[in-house]
């Protein structure tokens, strides 16, 4: 990876400089790093960075604490993302000591290549991440155990979510959100009210996770006739999951409970539970590099429609089953993902849901990308259409759901790079732009 690597490094223990060179070994490179416990007197850390793959690098650097505050880290990781002008990227990461390492700055950059696969982007920003952290870590009192591979000490549970004893709300994340959204124009109108709350708490053995969303829709048009047509669509749901590892590495089970509303979907109220189990081919740990997974769940609904549906039900209770398969890969090569799922209802198996997906992203060769992304789905399981035919401005405006047999998806492009191989000159005069080019209107 030297040459899409470019580190410069300033007091590296204290005054080792390395300049646009080869790593050959960082501090605890996680191919050759176990799970450890993580302490409460490790080194915390701040990680800032919109565009990194969090689960990432917590799983290649165990040996730190990550905090959700930046007064509660040592150091604060800020990761900032340019565009190079061969198509490349680069992550320059500064890292800011706070608290009893004040006194230690410094900043250090990762330049991947247009033609890198997300595999070989991820690997090089944990590493010079890793890197980075070495002159805060040998400040700790675990500095001793650290030269270029971390030594776990005898006995350490082998975790990667070990929790600090004084985390006084034991692991429990929550959010709020909510926006709006006004248009219009002389002949048409439109505002638009959504909002989130969630809360979510993992371990290695749980996880539990509560959502509730919403989506409130009203729109006005005034047609060459004068008529105006009024469009209002609403939809919310609360969810609630419960999941728990069985055993260390292939197994587990869940349940979920939903409540929902859908305007377009013709259903007044759905109170859904369900409960399943999944196995993975790989183990857990492998998750952000490979795993293939089956999944098998069954749940009953108790539905109440807002108009009689085409089998002429103002309401039902459903029970229904579904069986799943996913593939994930995320190689040198690239990526590739696909799944298929069978859904059905138990009192009736003719109607049912069959759903294929498959995604992929390869380097075939130097410079060449290839990207596919397709799926289908065939519909037997339309239970909630209203009886009658959908008029002119419910189909214009997506009021409702359209009965159909089937459903399709396919996009392929490709990319192509040549030309110099030198990738080291950032420019970002005129990348910022307000959306609006010279002479737009």
């Amino acid at each position: 990876m030297a040459r899409v690597a470019h580190v410069r490094a300033a007091a590296f223990f204290g005054r080792v400089v390395v300049v646009a060179g080869t790593v050959a070994a960082l501090v605890a490179p996680a191919q050759a790093q176990e799970a450890t416990g993580v302490a409460d007197g490790a080194l915390r850390v701040f990680l800032d960075c919109a565009q990194c793959d969090f689960n990432n690098l917590r799983q290649d650097v165990t040996y730190v604490n990550y905090v959700r505050d930046k007064a509660d880290a040592d150091v604060h990781v800020l990761i900032s993302t340019q565009n190079t002008a061969s198509g490349g990227r680069e992550f320059a990461m500064d890292f800011i000591g706070q608290k009893a390492f004040a006194d230690l700055k410094q900043r250090l950059s990762f330049l991947s290549s247009g033609s890198d696969t997300e595999d070989e982007r991820r690997r090089g920003v944990s590493r010079t991440f890793a890197l980075g952290l070495a002159p805060f870590l040998v400040r700790t009192p675990e500095g001793d155990r650290f030269s270029l591979q971390y030594r776990s000490p005898a006995g350490a549970a082998a975790t990667l979510n070990a929790t600090p004893a004084n985390d006084r709300w034991n692991l429990w994340i929550f959010r709020l959100g909510a926006s709006t959204e006004l248009n219009g124009e002389e002949r048409q109108n439109s505002n638009r009210f959504r909002t989130n709350i969630s809360a979510n708490r993992t371990t290695e053995r749980w996880k539990l996770s509560f959502t509730s969303n919403g989506d409130f829709n009203r729109s006005d048009f005034t047609l060459s006739d004068g008529r105006v047509v009024k469009s209002s669509s609403d939809s919310w749901n609360v969810s609630g999951s419960v999941v728990k590892s069985l055993g260390q590495s292939h197994w587990a089970a869940a349940a979920r409970s939903d409540v929902r509303r859908s305007t377009q979907s013709n259903q007044k109220l759905d109170v859904r539970g369900s409960m399943g189990v999944e196995w993975d081919y790989f183990p857990y740990a492998d998750s952000t590099r490979r795993s293939m997974v089956v999944q098998y769940s069954t749940g009953v609904s108790r539905v109440k429609y807002y108009a009689p549906t085409i089998f002429g039900k103002e309401e039902e209770t459903l029970f229904d089953h579904r069986l799943a398969a996913i593939l994930a890969l995320r190689q040198p090569w690239g990526t590739w993902r696909a799944s298929a799922a069978y859904a059905a209802f138990l009192h009736d198996h003719k109607k049912y849901n069959l759903d294929f997906f498959a995604d992929a992203d390869v380097r075939l060769f130097r410079g060449f990308s290839l990207n596919v992304e397709g799926s289908y789905s065939r519909v037997r399981d339309q239970v909630y259409l209203p009886v009658g035919e959908a008029s002119d401005e419910d189909v214009l405006l997506r009021l409702r759901r359209l009965q159909t047999g089937y459903r399709y998806r396919m996009q392929v492009g490709f990319s192509f790079q040549f030309g110099s191989i030198f990738n080291n000159v950032v420019n970002p005069r005129w990348s910022a732009t307000t959306g609006r080019q010279f002479g737009g209107g």
